[in-house]
């Protein structure tokens, strides 16, 4: 199953209302960014960032890690309006407006005051 979409499958229905995408969860830079060594994780308000020192960049690696194999150092962040804002610490803040595709697997992201774009795919998707 790759990021196309089945109309059929788009339509809502009364018995099942559509969920809309959130940061929650573990996300990868895409492929295209060529940095498999970092893994960001947005769980209840707090970014974690985590860096794999091996060549294991499998799913099965990522998703063994917990917070305690974070790095040191934690970013708050929100996430409303399809604007998500991090709190980089002493004064430093970002504010990303993004675009969900892919089901809600893939983000892009666009820093208004950087010419860089980026994409994150979550953790086991087939967004890549």
């Amino acid at each position: 199953m790759g990021c196309e979409s089945n109309s059929d499958e788009d339509q809502s229905s009364d018995e099942t209302p559509l969920l809309a995408p959130t940061v929650e969860g573990k996300w990868l830079y895409d492929v295209t960014a060529n940095l498999p060594n970092t893994m960001y994780e947005f769980r209840d308000g707090t970014r974690y960032t985590y860096y794999s020192d091996s060549e294991d960049f499998s799913v099965e690696y990522w998703e063994s890690l917990n917070t305690a194999d974070a790095i040191p150092g934690t970013h708050e962040y929100t996430f409303q309006n399809d604007t998500l804002t991090i709190d980089l610490n002493f004064g430093n803040v970002q504010i990303l407006p993004l675009i969900f595709e892919c089901d809600g697997d893939r983000i892009n992201f666009q820093d208004p005051e950087s010419s860089d774009r980026y994409n994150l795919v979550r953790l086991g998707s087939d967004c890549n």
